[in-house]
């Protein structure tokens, strides 16, 4: 039968991850390859943005700025697996070699990390960052310098002792490169605030110190040019959740949207006060200089770019930045629209009772996302009980847990905000929105924080009766005992994190963190309907049409 298969042509533009160029449909007689099938998984997508919000100082300065960005890829393919150059040329099917380049390794990140290139066995919890051969114990009681920092790799000695290398010592030639790209850029930054940043950024890639550099990127305001570089999140270190991965992304602002919502973060202080937890875990006040904006994202690089794609950004994860100054938070539009036109509009036309479909829409899936963000600042950071941030205390499963956090409390920001009038659309929107961004987020596996994040909602929500499945294989949500248990798991993740309670988070994943039979036969059914998982760019100074 004819198969309609996607061939992604690539351009070299370094050794191991190439810039997405173009996408052509070609149909064949064959018939579907396992890795035709994972390839399925992704459907491409053009970034693209107005560029003509830029100035001309802006628009020479933007493939500067992806030049940088871009050499976060080999780091990250580092951090991931190791030497990429070695994997792809043993590696003869083009088809998997494609898959590999997405997943920046052998592992299939939305099929929770399993091997899909022959002789490679299971990944490294801790991934390259630590030696394979690792184990909890030995780390835990090694003698070695800043060993718990988020910015060196664990090594062994020719003798098998352990001992730290700091990144801007392994990577010493390529931050090198990217400090004098982003010190190039700064020459052309019409915008004080993006030329600070960009200054003190490229000083921080040299020497692994970043907070100045944060507190700079949260000083800026007025900036329509962006940049997100260097190593941040931890999920890459599913040992510890404690290395932190490189990545970069290029940002354009949309003034007009993020006007519109520039008033919400006043409101983090009153609805911390509001949370349905114990005093005692809400003593923390939230900074009050947090951004809520807008942004078209033009380029993708590393962690962020592997697997599933991030459709919104929190940071800096800095605490000290994050109590003195709170968080920026940024919505990724054009990203968001591909995701709720490609793949969560087909998942709730398979998955959402018809009588509730017309409860899914963009602003709805627009608004949860940016919640999400902001709820991140709610909450606290470090433990009521001196035993350090939350982040140290509960180790691999801090990110799973802060996800879900930030999900379910970003629900909660939308009901409150509607009660004081703030949002005026209908409530049924976002919690059946919320309901299939479930299904859609669970897709990306237990090796993704936010995919366990949302099989842990997914079966307490059950367990509460928030939803039903219907005979027909469709779900309906019932909208007060959703309540019910936003606010009875909002409870328990803040209580978890408050005392830093890992032997309790441990089991609470283990029970919730699963995906059921049934469950799974439903997900099945949107593979079965060729919905795809998630997204692959076509991104670049050519797709912006600067060559």
């Amino acid at each position: 039968m004819k198969k309609i298969i996607y061939i992604l042509v690539f351009a070299a533009a370094f050794s191991c991850k190439e810039e997405v160029k173009q996408v052509e449909t070609i149909e064949t007689e064959n018939t579907t390859t396992e890795m035709q099938t994972n390839l399925d998984k992704y459907v491409n997508v053009k970034l693209t943005t107005d560029l003509s919000v830029l100035s001309d100082k802006e628009r020479q300065m933007l493939p500067i700025l992806i030049s940088a960005a871009n050499k976060m890829n080999d780091l990250f393919w580092y951090e991931a697996y190791g030497d990429c150059d070695a994997l792809l040329a043993d590696i003869k099917d083009e088809d998997t070699k494609k898959y590999v380049k997405i997943n920046y390794g052998p592992w299939d990140r939305l099929a929770n990390n399993k091997p899909f290139v022959e002789g490679i066995g299971e990944k490294p919890k801790g991934a390259n960052f630590y030696p394979a051969d690792i184990t909890k114990e030995e780390f835990e009681t090694a003698e070695m310098e800043n060993k718990s920092s988020l910015y060196n790799f664990v090594r062994r000695d020719n003798d098998g002792k352990l001992y730290t290398i700091p990144y801007h010592k392994k990577f010493e030639a390529e931050v090198k490169e990217v400090s004098n790209l982003l010190l190039e850029a700064s020459k052309l930054a019409e915008d004080a605030g993006l030329k600070k940043y960009l200054e003190l950024r490229a000083q921080a890639v040299l020497n692994d110190e970043y907070q100045e550099s944060d507190f700079a990127w949260m000083d800026m305001k007025t900036n329509t040019l962006d940049i997100v570089i260097g190593p941040i999140e931890t999920y890459e270190d599913q040992l510890f959740g404690n290395k932190a991965a490189h990545e970069g992304y290029v940002l354009i602002k949309d003034q007009e949207w993020s006007a519109k919502l520039a008033k919400f973060s006043s409101f983090l202080p009153e609805l911390q006060k509001g949370l349905p937890v114990e005093e005692k875990y809400k003593k923390e006040k939230p900074g009050t200089d947090s951004d809520l904006n807008a942004y078209d994202v033009v380029f993708y690089a590393g962690d962020c770019n592997s697997g599933s794609k991030t459709i919104a950004i929190n940071l800096p994860n800095d605490e000290e930045v994050q109590l003195k100054k709170g968080t920026r938070r940024l919505q990724l539009k054009n990203a968001m629209r591909a995701k709720f036109d490609k793949i969560l509009i087909p998942i709730s036309n398979v998955l959402i009772d018809e009588s509730q479909r017309k409860h899914v829409t963009f602003d709805a899936f627009f608004e949860n996302t940016m919640f999400h963000e902001v709820a991140h600042g709610l909450g606290i950071k470090n433990t009521i009980n001196g035993n350090g941030t939350v982040r140290t205390s509960l180790k691999e499963h801090a990110s799973a847990l802060e996800e879900g956090k930030a999900d379910i409390l970003g629900l909660y920001m939308v009901e409150q905000l509607h009660k004081k009038g703030e949002l005026t659309n209908d409530l049924k929107d976002n919690m059946v929105t919320f309901m299939a961004g479930i299904f859609r987020s669970v897709r990306f596996g237990a090796s993704s924080a936010h995919g366990k994040a949302n099989m842990i909602r997914f079966n307490f929500f059950n367990q509460m009766g928030a939803f039903t499945r219907n005979s027909n294989g469709t779900y309906t949500v019932n909208f007060e005992k959703l309540k019910t248990a936003m606010e009875m798991l909002s409870q328990v993740i803040l209580t978890y994190q408050g005392d830093g309670d890992y032997e309790g988070v441990a089991k609470f994943v283990k029970n919730y963190g699963s995906i059921a039979k049934e469950l799974q036969s439903d997900l099945n059914r949107l593979s079965d309907a060729n919905i795809p998982v998630d997204v692959v760019f076509e991104q670049g100074v050519e797709t912006l049409g600067l060559e």
